[in-house]
């Protein structure tokens, strides 16, 4: 069996293009993805506390596991040593679409997983180092980190724009198309209607008038 290992870190990432690029590294090889395993989780959660532990607990000898690139099992060097350490032992053929590598139960295999691993890990904390030495320097000369406090934000033109809002609503106007009035998020507007009743409640009769109609047909 040959399974895709989708891992966005947020839902607001799409899973499509890892998706389509471990479709046409199957296809060059001649496989086929029997089965897609898609999970919105961050890599530095424990394997074994994500559908890729049960994934793994389920694959057997000869099975072969596709992810884009070796950061979608982990973001830690524990887990990816651990995780690729199962797969050798359990002889699952291990796939990175980007890498170009595989990983099977040969030496050169058991060498190439700790080489990668390592220098994953020691990039990520260049990386990390990196980025507080920069946000220490702009402290150090004076510039205020962050977003100013009482900032003009997409939340403040909803506030101001309630009344209008709430007309839109009554209107049968969707939450998409007030989204694409105002340049925002759907999250945005979500935050921003449980902060105001009267919004909501607008929310509330739409979306009962639109049941009716369903209903009625």
């Amino acid at each position: 069996m040959t399974i895709g290992y989708l891992r966005v870190s947020t839902e607001k990432q799409h899973p499509a293009n890892q998706q389509d690029e471990i479709r046409r590294f199957a296809e060059s090889r001649n496989l086929t993805v029997d089965s897609w395993v898609t999970e919105v989780v961050s890599g530095s959660k424990r394997e074994c506390d994500r559908k890729l532990g049960s994934l793994l607990r389920r694959m057997k000898r000869g099975d072969t596991l596709i992810v884009t690139e070796i950061s979608r099992l982990s973001r830690t060097l524990t887990d990816i040593m651990a995780i690729m350490g199962l797969c050798l032992k359990k002889e699952i053929n291990l796939y990175t679409t980007k890498e170009g590598y595989s990983f099977d139960n040969s030496i050169n295999s058991k060498v190439l997983c700790f080489a990668f691993g390592l220098v994953a890990e020691i990039e990520r904390n260049l990386i990390s180092m990196r980025t507080k030495e920069a946000l220490a320097l702009r402290k150090a000369e004076g510039m205020v980190l962050g977003r100013k406090k009482g900032s003009y934000t997409k939340f403040n033109i909803l506030v101001e724009n309630r009344q209008s809002i709430i007309q839109m609503l009554n209107k049968n106007k969707s939450i998409t198309y007030i989204c694409k009035e105002f340049n925002l998020s759907r999250d945005t507007f979500d935050k921003f209607r449980r902060s105001y009743p009267s919004v909501q409640q607008a929310v509330n009769k739409k979306e009962a008038r639109r049941t009716k109609r369903t209903s009625n047909r």
